[in-house]
């Protein structure tokens, strides 16, 4: 009687599922961290009715002259760009120059307002943007005559010129005061041995370093290698991605980001003690597996250990994120019927585990992503913000597991946020034995 009425419940739920519309599904225009613009032209001087063309445009720098977009009049048209891009943190000079109208938005605020017929004009406005991904829209409009929209941004007073690194030493460990000295270097490529970088200027020991960089670099997923001796940081677009600020011999590390196109910014920070001084920085596209330590399991969203549930329309998989694949869906504000959940279940031993959540760079909306940790003392909710955490581990805790299939790390689409106004990435989940 107990297995009939169990299997009575199953079918009900399976036919629940079946009929319960799709919750978590549907595009999203623009994609978080797009690699070019989305854009929509019209054959109107307003921005009215449906687009004649949308298309995407790696960069807003056009020049049409007496010409236009292919398909679109020569005059009386206007075009919409929107993107989402992730920055270093700080105040940012955004620059166009127009002819005819432009109008320009960060994160919903306009920021700029030439919209009215002029030769071409270039404008200027600044804007703090902080840690996490910004929304950018551009509007525009031709009434007749020549045309031209173009649209940049760069970090003021703190980006050197592209194609050099701006090297400021400091005869202290810690960055502290005034550099000794400041120049341009063309890599971050040294080997020291027991010598100064700058005899009778930087000593020879306990000092440190800082080397920043403006470059442009394609969409993808990078693969950044640092090789220190002592102790290092590299912040690739304000995501700090390798952290070894120690004393060490030297030692080689990797870390991975994925990147929009556009204006990167780069900078490391380094300190020497004693002994042998070096540091060497290169970065090439494309991702690489990463060695796995021992006494450390990972269960990524490939594996058998990943199991999703909920609206199947509601999933989306991307070629990105770790090992080059990552799942990910929209929000629900709270619980609702056939709402999207997934599990990550590893094979550990009955001991103590850090857990670590992997937030990929893309897809990665959400400011509360709510992840149940389920370990031999019960269940732990942790809640993460992955918009300020792309591309990095972020830690759960610590706690002791069973070894058994008890053990599991679990996430829903449920953020309590506006409804499918954020995205949610599922990526991988690491256990590192304590």
């Amino acid at each position: 009687m107990r297995r009939r009425i169990w299997l009575l419940s199953l079918v009900t739920a399976v036919l629940l599922a079946m009929s319960a519309p799709a919750m978590a599904q549907g595009p999203i225009n623009p994609q978080h961290s797009d690699p070019a613009w989305q854009a929509s032209y019209w054959n109107n001087a307003s921005l009215g009715g449906t687009p004649a063309l949308t298309r995407a445009d790696t960069n807003i720098d056009f020049d049409w002259g007496a010409g236009s977009p292919a398909g679109i009049n020569s005059d009386a048209f206007s075009a919409r760009w929107t993107r989402y891009i992730d920055v270093t943190p700080g105040t940012y000079q955004f620059t166009v120059t127009s002819d005819d109208g432009i109008r320009l938005w960060v994160d919903g605020t306009m920021i700029l307002d030439k919209w009215y017929p002029h030769a071409v004009e270039t404008h200027s406005a600044e804007a703090y943007l902080g840690a996490g991904h910004h929304l950018i829209q551009v509007d525009y409009f031709e009434q007749t005559g020549l045309a031209v929209a173009k649209v940049q941004w760069a970090l003021k007073g703190q980006s050197p010129a592209t194609g050099n690194w701006k090297a400021e030493y400091f005869n202290n460990l810690t960055l502290s005061g005034t550099p000794a000295l400041v120049r341009n270097e063309a890599a971050v490529n040294y080997n020291w041995g027991t010598a100064s970088p700058q005899p009778g200027t930087i000593n020879a020991d306990n000092f440190s370093a800082r080397w920043t960089q403006s470059v442009t670099l394609a969409a993808g997923t990078y693969t950044f290698k640092l090789t220190v001796d002592d102790g290092a940081r590299l912040w690739v677009n304000g995501h700090l991605l390798i952290d070894v600020w120690y004393e060490q011999a030297a030692t080689t590390y990797t870390g991975q980001i994925f990147l929009p196109s556009g204006p990167t910014t780069v900078e490391v920070q380094y300190f020497e003690r004693t002994g042998l001084a070096a540091v060497q920085l290169s970065w090439a596209s494309g991702a690489t597996p990463q060695p796995v330590p021992a006494d450390t399991v990972i269960v990524d969203d490939v594996d058998p250990g990943f199991v999703k549930g909920g609206a199947t329309a509601g999933w989306r998989t991307v070629a990105e994120g770790y090992n080059g694949r990552l799942t990910w869906t929209y929000n629900n504000r709270t619980t609702q019927a056939n709402y999207n959940w997934a599990r990550w279940y590893p094979t550990l031993q009955a001991a103590w585990y850090e857990v670590f959540v992997y937030i990929p760079d893309r897809y990665t909306t959400t400011a509360q992503a709510r992840y149940w940790v389920r370990h031999a003392g019960g269940y732990t909710l942790r809640i993460v913000n992955q918009s300020a955490n792309g591309g990095n581990w972020v830690s759960l805790g610590t706690f002791r597991f069973a070894g058994n299939s008890n053990d599991y790390v679990s996430l829903a689409d449920i953020t309590y946020e506006t409804y499918r106004s954020r995205l949610i990435g599922f990526d991988a989940v690491k256990w590192v034995k304590r």
